[in-house]
């Protein structure tokens, strides 16, 4: 149970704060709940929000071309975890550098985890994992850091890169056949929420990534719950007569 709450947690960090907050924009969070998203995004330990939201644009901006950092025409395994293991194609770097991320380094909270951020790392992936179960309730040290540490970052690592590759190769394009991402359950159910890639990559501005109220979505849930709390703002959302407009416009007829 502890391993668990801190892969939710993990995953918050990435597809609530990295992704739907900091890279999209597509709602406003206050203070206390920017630290919180940034305290779990150091977690993830999947680069610091600034540079997790920089490749994030430049993907969505230039997706399956040499611009794109994963560029699933590249391959499952390229898109998945081989774009790690090597230099980055010039065109990332080149057309990366037109676009403007002054609005990351905006935020006191990017800034401030940017600068402490590998201190940030071990104290949030590592260190703390690992410290509750055996300080709290005495658990070896050698399964707290092995379950709640080293397992539970290597599965979030994963079923996130299962979003750069197998959403884009797998499913479903309901809003736009003409292009490579794709609504994928499996993805959904482990990245909670960000399978419905196809959605996504057409209305990538919108907060819940999907057609509310239709499927499995538990950070759309966390950020409705935020909303109520009062710590949320702006939710942004495509209206439903865009999304049906585009769905017989360019979908694939499967929903």
């Amino acid at each position: 149970l502890s391993a668990y709450f801190c892969f939710l947690m993990t995953a918050l960090g990435v597809t609530a704060g990295a992704h739907r907050l900091w890279s999209h924009r597509s709602y406003k969070a206050k203070l206390p709940l920017r630290i919180f998203l940034a305290a779990a995004n150091s977690m993830a330990f999947q680069n610091d929000i600034y540079e997790w939201s920089r490749d994030h644009r430049v993907h969505h901006k230039y997706s399956e071309t040499d611009a794109d950092p994963h560029n699933a025409r590249r391959g499952f395994f390229f898109s998945h975890i081989g774009w790690l293991f090597v230099r980055k194609h010039r065109d990332v770097i080149e057309k990366g550098r037109k676009l403007d991320f002054t609005d990351l380094l905006d935020d006191p909270v990017v800034r401030f985890q940017r600068k402490y951020y590998k201190s940030s790392v071990v104290l949030m992936c590592f260190v703390i994992p690992t410290f509750v179960p055996w300080y709290l309730w005495g658990e070896s040290l050698w399964n707290a850091y092995f379950l709640a540490s080293i397992l539970r970052y290597t599965i979030s690592l994963n079923v996130t890169w299962l979003v750069n590759s197998a959403a884009h190769m797998y499913g479903n394009r309901p809003y736009d056949k003409y292009i490579n991402p794709r609504q994928n359950t499996f993805v959904t159910l482990g990245a909670i929420g960000e399978g419905f890639h196809n959605y996504h990559h057409t209305f990538p501005f919108d907060y819940s990534a999907s057609e509310l109220g239709l499927k499995f979505n538990p950070t759309t849930w966390f950020i409705d719950f935020m909303f109520w709390l009062g710590l949320v703002t702006d939710r942004k959302q495509a209206p439903k007569e865009m999304i049906q407009a585009r769905k017989e416009r360019s979908g694939d007829g499967s929903a």
